[in-house]
């Protein structure tokens, strides 16, 4: 595969029919939705779930999204949804990138960068990363090469 960036975390997606919109291809929605999934897939393929956010009383909620379409899947696609994280200020925020690939036809179907911003999950008020969060999510933080 053509990935973007080395090492990857990866899951696959097969398309069904609650996926489609009126046009037959996948919705824009259900592009987020696998983000969403993915992103989460990774947290605890690295050792973090839900639970500890909770226990810790932090949550790294989306900021902003930033997508690209570039072409559309249909109707039993497979398509190889990757996730790396791309920057981590270790403080507020983190980056991660996202790449969906069609299994099908070798290409890239989807890109995407969100950044989250850690806050108070009771309150919902921005708040420092604990040292966990700064400790899994910076030593999983690929390095670029410009």
């Amino acid at each position: 595969m053509n990935w973007y960036f080395p090492t990857p975390h990866i899951e696959t997606w097969i398309i069904d029919k609650s996926h489609l919109d009126h046009y037959q291809h996948v919705n824009n929605v259900a592009y987020i939705a696998q983000q969403e999934k993915l992103a989460w897939a990774h947290s605890q393929a690295l050792g973090l779930s839900f639970n500890d956010y909770q226990k810790l009383d932090r949550a790294m909620v989306v900021h902003e999204h930033k997508v690209k379409y570039l072409q559309p899947c249909l109707e039993n696609d497979i398509v190889l949804c990757a996730t790396w994280i791309t920057g981590c200020d270790n403080r507020l925020t983190l980056t991660r990138d996202f790449q969906y690939i069609c299994k099908k036809r070798q290409s890239t179907v989807y890109k995407a960068q969100t950044t989250f911003v850690c806050t108070t999950l009771s309150t919902g008020k921005p708040a420092r990363m604990p040292e966990v969060f700064r400790d899994i999510y910076g030593s999983a933080l690929i390095r670029i090469e410009a």
